[in-house]
């Protein structure tokens, strides 16, 4: 796979992509947030012509990054799917079906407002609030303060940082933020709006530019 950065956090090993996904090692695990599948099946039940290959293209992406590492987890950091069951999450249903030794966790998100049942019959497990998996920390919302132990995973934001080119052309993309005590991970769906964000001293920030990741910090 093009563009993959090895990185060390909290002693462990990890692996990003710019497919806006991270490969924990030791996990065998596949980790993203905000995929907001079904957004866009919503978009065109209110008569907005938004094509559903958007949405396949998602789907096709997490299969490929499951296909390459090997994944044997694939672990939601909140925003899974967008809203009310649509046809577009049947899609995802039988995606489920051909991947289903794929164990998948789901901290929940403020999207995620599927039945309880919903999830159990597409064997996704869900944890509410913080979620702790092999030495790390799991939760939707980016902490308002800094995190007294451990290192934390988080999404929400749709991080992005801007860019500026020798014409001062400027450019926004999504990207990777690495903070002393947690992390921000990129909006998986393409489908999603972004928000910029600024690294203090310290901070490590990496762009998500076309296949390649460029360390920016």
């Amino acid at each position: 796979m093009k563009g993959l950065t090895h990185y060390q956090i909290a002693g462990q090993t990890l692996w990003l992509t710019p497919q806006r996904a991270i490969f924990w090692e030791s996990e065998k695990a596949i980790l993203v947030s905000d995929c907001h599948l079904g957004k866009t099946g919503h978009f065109r039940k209110e008569g907005i012509a938004v094509p559903q290959a958007v949405y396949r293209e998602d789907l096709a992406r997490l299969v490929h990054l499951v296909q390459f590492f090997r994944a044997e987890q694939l672990i939601v950091v909140g925003d899974l799917f967008h809203s009310r069951d649509n046809k577009e999450l049947e899609l995802f249903r039988k995606w489920r079906g051909d991947l289903s030794a794929l164990e998948i966790h789901l901290v929940r998100g403020n999207h995620d407002i599927l039945e309880d049942t919903w999830y159990t019959d597409a064997n996704i497990e869900v944890h509410e609030g913080t979620w702790e998996r092999g030495g790390l920390s799991f939760n939707h919302h980016p902490p308002e303060e800094q995190p007294k132990s451990g290192y934390l995973f988080t999404g929400h934001l749709h991080p992005a940082v801007t860019l500026v080119g020798a014409g001062k052309q400027a450019l926004r993309f999504p990207c990777y933020y690495f903070g002393r005590n947690y992390a921000i991970l990129p909006a998986f769906g393409r489908f999603t709006g972004t928000a910029r964000v600024a690294a203090k001293k310290g901070d490590q920030l990496f762009a998500i530019v076309n296949q390649d990741i460029i360390h920016l910090s």
